[in-house]
This record gives C-alpha cells, sequence and structure tokens, in this order.
C-alpha cells in the first residue's frame, strides 16, 4: 500500500488547480458515495485530484486507478479494508472500470465501512452505467462533458467569462468582456478546443488514440464484443464520419457491414454513450430518449476535424456545435420545420447570410448565425451557445 501512497503524492503534487471544470461545483461531495463518467479525455482525473488538493487531510486520503498493476493479484476490497484500519475516509477510484467485479465490490466496501467516503471515475460510460444501476442507491452519478467555449476562453486564453442561460443568450444577454473580436478564438475551439489535453503536444495523435482505445477496447470488452464486432464499429465510425449528419438508414448500413440492422442500432447507441458520435431524436423521446433518430452526428466539431477531413463542411460543424453545447443542460430534439427545438423554442441554424424564410410564421423561432459577432432581433451569433455551461 506504501507504493499506491507514493504514486498518489506524485500526481497529486503535479495536478494544476488553476482551472476548474463546470461540474466540479455541482457535485455534493459530501455524499458517501460518487461515480463520475464521461468520455475519455474530457478531464474526469484532474477534477478528483484538484478536490483531494484543495479540500482534503492526506493522512485521511488514497487515490488509486484500477489500472495499477497492484490490483493485479490483490482486491479492491481488501485494500478498502486495510486503508480504513490505518485511518483512512476518503478512497477515491479511478477507471474502476478496468477492475473486474467493480461494482459488486464498491458495494460491499460501501455496506461494511460506513465511515469510509468513495469516489470512483470511469471513461467506458456503457459498463459504468450498467454496473451504476446496481449502485443507484447507493451511488450519485455525475456526467462530465468537454470543454465549452466558455471553458475553453478560460483555461487556453485566461478569459474569465461567467455562464448565460438559454434565455439570457436569446434576450442579448451574453458578452465577452474585453473581447473586440470572439471569431478567431471560437475558430480555434472548433478545431481544437473541446478537450483539455489540446494544451499538450500531439494533439492530433493522442486524439486519435483515444477514438481507437475507445472502439477498439472499452466497448468490445465490456459490451461482450469479439475483435470482429470492434472492427465494425471503427467501420461504422468512419461511414458515420463522412456523411454526418444524416439521416441514417439501417439497413443500407447494415449490407456494408454485412451485419443485421438491429445491432446497427446498438451499434449507434454503444459509439454514442461512449462520447463518439450523438444522435438527433424527435418529440417521443428526447435527445437521450427513445424517440427515433432523426441525424446522426459527430460528438463535437473536434472529431469531425479529425475524423472527416474533406467532409468537414461548414453546415455540418455549425449544427454539431449547437447540438453538442447545448444538450448539456437542455433537452435538444429534432424540429419538424427547423434544424432543432429546445422546449418552446425552435432554431435554425446557418452561415451569416443565413435568411429569415424558414421560421416566418413561427413563434420564438430563431436564426443562429456562424460568422457574425453580434446579434439582433431573433437572429443571434453561433458561439454565444458556447457559453451556457
Amino acid at each position: 500500500m506504501d507504493k499506491l501512497f507514493e504514486q498518489f503524492h506524485k500526481v497529486l503534487r503535479e495536478t494544476d488547480t488553476g482551472f476548474f471544470r463546470y461540474i466540479y461545483a455541482e457535485i455534493n461531495w459530501k455524499s458517501r458515495m460518487i461515480g463520475l463518467t464521461g468520455p475519455r479525455g474530457v478531464g474526469k482525473t484532474t477534477l478528483v485530484l484538484q478536490y483531494i488538493k484543495r479540500n482534503l487531510n492526506l493522512d485521511e486520503t488514497l487515490y488509486v486507478t484500477a489500472e495499477d498493476f497492484y490490483f493485479a493479484d490483490k482486491r479492491l476490497i481488501d485494500l478498502a479494508d486495510a486503508f480504513v484500519k490505518r485511518g483512512g475516509k476518503y478512497l477515491f477510484v479511478d477507471e474502476i472500470h478496468k477492475y473486474k467485479d467493480w461494482a459488486k465490490e464498491l458495494k460491499l466496501i460501501y455496506d461494511y465501512h460506513p465511515e469510509l467516503n468513495i469516489v470512483f471515475t470511469g471513461s467506458s460510460v456503457l459498463d459504468i452505467k450498467k454496473g451504476a444501476s446496481d449502485l443507484s442507491r447507493r451511488a450519485i452519478m455525475y456526467n462530465l462533458q468537454g470543454l465549452s467555449f466558455r471553458e475553453y476562453l478560460q483555461l487556453f486564453h485566461q478569459i474569465a467569462v461567467q455562464p448565460f442561460s438559454l434565455e439570457e443568450i436569446l434576450s442579448h444577454k451574453a458578452e465577452l468582456p474585453g473581447v473586440k473580436h470572439p471569431l478567431p478564438f471560437f475558430e480555434d475551439y472548433l478545431k481544437r478546443g473541446y478537450y483539455p489535453f489540446a494544451l499538450e503536444e500531439s494533439f492530433d495523435l493522442r486524439l486519435q488514440q483515444i477514438v481507437n482505445q475507445t472502439l477498439e477496447s472499452d466497448i468490445p470488452m465490456y459490451a461482450g464484443m469479439n475483435v470482429s464486432t470492434g472492427r465494425k464499429l471503427k467501420q461504422l465510425l468512419a461511414i458515420i464520419a463522412k456523411s454526418v449528419p444524416f439521416k441514417p438508414n439501417m439497413t443500407s448500413i447494415a449490407t456494408a457491414l454485412s451485419s443485421s440492422r438491429n445491432n446497427i442500432t446498438d451499434y449507434c447507441l454503444f459509439i454514442e454513450e461512449a462520447g463518439m458520435i450523438a444522435q438527433l431524436r424527435d418529440s417521443t423521446g428526447g435527445i437521450k430518449g427513445l424517440g427515433k433518430v432523426n441525424k446522426i452526428y459527430l460528438d463535437n466539431t473536434n472529431l469531425i476535424y479529425s475524423l472527416a477531413n474533406e467532409n468537414s463542411n461548414s453546415g455540418n460543424i455549425r449544427e454539431t456545435f449547437f447540438l453538442n453545447q447545448l444538450r448539456v443542460k437542455y433537452d435538444v430534439i429534432a424540429s419538424n420545420v427547423a434544424d432543432f427545438q429546445i422546449g418552446d423554442y425552435t432554431f435554425e441554424v446557418g452561415g451569416k447570410n443565413k435568411g429569415l424564410k424558414q421560421i416566418q410564421g413561427i413563434d420564438k423561432a430563431f436564426i443562429v448565425k456562424d460568422d457574425i459577432e453580434q446579434g439582433y432581433l431573433n437572429v443571434l451569433p453561433l458561439w454565444q451557445y458556447g457559453l451556457t455551461y
């Protein structure tokens, strides 16, 4: 165990506390068991280490990763027991999905050690959610997405701005104090601003690695798939990347992949849960509900630039950004007359020359324009929708 403490203190010393993700203040850190999920690379590990560094007594705290070789021949429940006997009160387990039977052992730890607070994180949303259903009476679950445009401005350029509600944006109350021209920042964000690790070197290579790990390892391993099925996931993502946004024809995709139509629907759901694509559904189910899938997008604009290459058309990028940013706080669904619907509001997304014809005669309808700095009447700039979280 001493080696685990040594590794924990090393990574803690290297943890920066100059910037905190949006969800940090939303988490009830006093809960006895907390689960934090989200796609690979969005900053879950940094977030929990920041909390430890700012708030906890290190003599009572231990952070471990389930990938550690320590767990090759040792059990998590035994570690927790030994830690409690040493006076431990706060146990953090990163990459929990890499540990077999993690949900079962976490339940036992929770029940056996009422004095111990447990926080666990996991990148594989699929298996985490399956396990979390078993922990529903014990764990409070949170989901972390990538950087908003607002967070990017603060982390990459030290430009601090408060989040705005959708209603404040639609009322022209959103602004960036001290920033005369937001569009150059916005253009950079679309290419590399969604993942915090873009501040480090080799961003493109690391993003490709995350895609490969997600499709070749995370999903197949925890959804019970074989290697050949994992290859089909990569083929499916390639088809989506070349076509998005598109109204999916599951039958034709199934034919191209030599698979059944039902399997394609499941594959899309798996890839969506893992943070690689977003499926826009109709009003019967909402963005994460059971409604019919209207369009499929890549999850965020950074993935478009990485995977779609020559297929990265501006219309695709605009719609992807809008859906990606608004879904964190709002239920975004497909509109019957325009691009998107959020509650009573209708949105049509386009370039700076986009006209009002599409939404004429519709109450609470808005044109969302790219390549403009400020809005007027019911026309608003696309970049402002990145300030909601």
